[in-house]
């Protein structure tokens, strides 16, 4: 398996540091806010590359932070008039919500930084007693011209840093004045009133925010772990950061491998409030399917900007409702399977099925290649089209090779979060508003669940056509037309798909 390493700017060969096992921590969310889409990508991005290792047999611990200690959660509890407690207690549980909504896994460990400071204390002295610290009025900086490897990650050289830093480091009260060079940062703030603080040999204060991260890593992954995560915008000055304290604190490697996900723009452009396109991932859950704004998300190498428009997300939600209806058109052959002798070449279909499971693993064995992986599983169900005609009867011998193609297209999207048995005929798939309004045009009750409804319009078809009502048969096959279903009669019976 190959892994983009953005330290090493290339692809190296995944060799964890235990045989079968994969260690990875991926920096979450500030919680003073709902997550935007811009963040669920990166979120989205990991949960996939996550379970194509598990799907590869490796045993994942995942750890993810919360950082619930900051200047953006003081001054929203200000504004507010609340604790900054009840601002993290709230976002914290709106953004496990919103990954649930999104479908993505839960992590193997998820730290909050507020219950970790005594570990950021503790490497805070260490970076002191070492020479690469100093402490100023109960503030602690890093000495950043201390690190001769500082830049290592993003490539900058320390007068390149010191631009990077100076935009980050102002908070209004004149602190960067107080440092030995802009570069530096903050491994522990004095308190100020009113602000959650904790006792240190520097006096009252809280960590900075580069600090928390090194810190949880090393506590629940251990040094060196194999593959630490996040979005691009983390490259610098954050891992860079992290990166410094953690090999100058204890003299060893850090991370084994570095990635990063690429940002997300919306209609090409940067995605801002000022444009008026910032968009909150509960929001676009209220108005699209989950599975669709994944599907969205593999059409694009994870380490590129993806583009999110209206357009795109259409063309992904056809893209799987292609998909699903190559299941549905199996699941239906299967279920009306005769007695009659076999039609399907059962050899060519074993070749095919090994095909696409084997170019599938070899895409995304390359750095995750997901919209090349999905490439495969689209012309696979475009030859099933082709060999399982619906227009065509099969038989009981020919169906066991259906359910395996079926099998083969669920399990593949099951490794990217997709679940293709929520809408096939096995669930109890809720009526869709179309359905139902068509059921009372046509003046029938629904049946509780879309296949028992869609089953008695067709029985209300098929007596309209036996009794000769030509004109409510027609009715019928246009009003589910209209609502842009297909129904179909087939040498096995009428269905209806969309």
């Amino acid at each position: 398996m190959q892994i983009y390493d953005t330290k090493a700017r290339k692809k190296r060969e995944l060799i964890p540091r235990e045989k079968g096992k994969v260690a990875m921590y991926v920096c979450g969310p500030t919680v003073y806010n709902k997550i935007h889409i811009g963040n669920a990508r990166t979120f989205l991005s990991f949960d996939m590359i996550r379970r194509y290792f598990e799907y590869r047999g490796y045993e994942v611990t995942f750890v993810q932070n919360l950082t619930d200690c900051d200047d953006k959660i003081i001054n929203k509890a200000n504004e507010e008039g609340r604790s900054p407690e009840e601002v993290t207690e709230e976002f914290i549980n709106k953004f496990i919500n919103d990954m649930h909504d999104a479908g993505v896994l839960d992590p193997t460990i998820r730290p909050r930084a507020t219950q970790e400071i005594p570990e950021m204390i503790d490497i805070t002295q260490t970076l002191i007693d070492k020479g690469h610290a100093y402490e100023v009025e109960g503030d602690v900086y890093f000495d950043v011209s201390s690190d001769k490897t500082y830049g290592v990650l993003s490539g900058r050289d320390v007068e390149d840093a010191e631009s990077g830093h100076r935009t980050l480091v102002a908070d209004g009260q004149g602190l960067e004045k107080r440092k030995r060079a802009e570069a530096d940062f903050a491994l522990w703030k004095a308190s100020k009133p009113g602000e959650p603080s904790w006792d240190s040999p520097w006096g009252k204060g809280r960590p900075g925010w580069h600090t928390e991260c090194v810190c949880m890593s090393k506590k629940y992954l251990g040094l060196p772990f194999d593959i630490h995560g996040g979005g691009s915008d983390l490259i610098f000055p954050h891992h860079e950061n992290e990166i410094a304290q953690a090999e100058c604190a204890w003299g060893q490697g850090f991370a084994n491998y570095w990635m990063h996900s690429g940002m997300l723009k919306i209609n090409d452009e940067k995605m801002s409030k000022s444009l008026g396109n910032f968009l909150m991932l509960d929001e676009v859950l209220n108005q699209t399917d989950a599975r669709v704004l994944r599907m969205l998300t593999l059409q694009t190498h994870y380490r590129t900007p993806l583009n999110f428009s209206e357009e795109r997300l259409t063309e992904a939600g056809k893209a799987l409702g292609n998909i699903e209806n190559c299941i549905r058109n199996l699941e239906w052959l299967i279920k009306n399977a005769t007695d009659g002798e076999p039609t399907i070449d059962g050899d060519e279909l074993v070749e095919l099925i090994k095909k696409c499971k084997d170019a599938f693993i070899s895409h995304m064995d390359d750095d995750f290649n997901a919209p090349a992986a999905v490439g495969e599983i689209a012309s696979f169900s475009n030859e099933l089209n082709k060999i399982f005609d619906p227009n065509k009867t099969i038989s009981k011998d020919d169906s066991k090779a259906a359910e395996k193609a079926k099998d083969l297209l669920v399990e593949l999207f099951g490794v990217f979060g997709i679940d293709l048995n929520q809408n096939s005929e096995n669930n109890d798939e809720s009526v869709p508003a179309e359905i139902s309004s068509i059921c009372k045009t046509i003046g029938i009750e629904e049946a509780g669940t879309l296949d028992k409804t869609l089953e008695k319009i067709i029985s209300v078809r098929a007596e309209a056509r036996k009794n000769k009502d030509w004109s409510k048969a027609d009715k019928i096959r246009d009003e589910i037309a209209s609502a842009g279903w297909t129904m179909e009669d087939t040498a096995q019976g009428t269905k209806i798909y969309k």
